[in-house]
C-alpha cells in the first residue's frame, strides 16, 4: 500500500488530485498538508481562511496538517517550516507527496529538488493535462467551487467570487488559462464526489490588495453560518 500525503491549497486542482489518488485501492491518503499565514491564519496565495479548509477537511474525511508561515517569508524560511514535516512523513513511513501541478516545470522541479535523496518522494499525477480537458472533467464530475482570488493584471474584480462554471470559463479574456495555472485565478471547493456533504460558503466582500508588484482581488469566502 502506498501511503500518500496530498499537498492542499483548497483549490480545483488539488481536490482533483485527491479525487484521482483516493480512488486507487493501492494508495492511502495519510493527510493533506497546507501552509498559511501565521499572521492572519489564510493561505497566502488564496485568501482563503482556514477554518475553511478545516470545514472542507471534516467534508472531505481527511486529517488536516497546517504549517503557519511568517508573512513574505523567503524561500529558505518556508524550507526551514516544512523541514521538520517531512522529516516526520520519513519517520511515518509516507511514500509521497502528491501535488497538482500541471504544467510549470520550474514549481515541479524546485518541489522535487526539496524532496531530493529523501525517502519520500513527489508525485504529480495531473501532470501535463490539457487544462481545458481539466477543468472540463471537474464540472462534469459534480465538483462546485467559488473563485477566492484574481490577479489583477489578468481578471478584474468583478471575476471574484463568482462560482466556476461554464459561464466564468466563456467570460476569460483570450490568453488566461482555464485552470488558472499561471496564477491568474484561485478556487475553494466546496462540494464534489469526494464530499461528505458540502462546505456551506457565501462570497462576502471583495478587497484589492498590493502583493510584490502586482494588485490581487480577494473575495473573503465566508461560512455561511459565520454571523461576524
Amino acid at each position: 500500500m502506498d501511503r500518500v500525503v496530498v499537498s492542499w491549497s483548497g483549490g480545483k486542482d488539488a481536490a482533483t488530485a485527491l479525487w484521482e489518488v483516493a480512488g486507487d485501492p493501492d494508495r492511502e491518503v495519510v493527510e493533506l498538508l497546507t501552509t498559511v499565514d501565521a499572521e492572519n491564519g489564510r493561505i497566502s496565495m488564496h485568501g482563503v481562511r482556514g477554518d475553511l479548509l478545516e470545514r472542507q477537511a471534516a467534508a472531505l474525511d481527511c486529517s488536516l496538517r497546517t504549517v503557519e508561515i511568517p508573512p513574505d517569508a523567503t524561500n529558505d524560511e518556508y524550507e526551514r517550516r516544512l523541514e521538520p514535516v517531512v522529516a516526520e512523513y520519513e519517520d511515518r513511513g509516507i511514500d509521497h507527496v502528491v501535488f497538482a501541478d500541471l504544467f510549470l516545470e520550474g514549481v515541479r522541479d524546485y518541489r522535487a529538488e526539496r524532496l531530493d535523496g529523501r525517502d519520500v518522494a513527489g508525485d504529480w499525477p495531473l501532470w501535463g493535462r490539457d487544462t481545458t480537458d481539466l477543468v472540463g472533467s471537474f464540472l462534469d464530475a459534480g465538483f462546485r467551487a467559488r473563485i477566492a482570488c484574481v490577479d489583477g493584471s489578468t481578471l478584474d474584480a468583478s471575476f471574484a467570487g463568482r462560482e466556476l462554471d461554464r459561464v466564468f470559463l466563456e467570460d476569460l479574456p483570450a490568453g488566461v488559462d482555464p485552470c488558472g495555472e499561471h496564477g491568474e485565478f484561485h478556487t475553494f471547493v466546496f462540494d464534489g464526489p469526494p464530499f461528505d456533504h458540502p462546505v456551506d460558503v457565501v462570497a462576502g466582500e471583495t478587497v484589492s490588495r498590493e502583493v510584490g508588484d502586482g494588485t490581487y482581488h480577494y473575495c473573503d469566502l465566508r461560512p455561511s453560518d459565520d454571523t461576524d
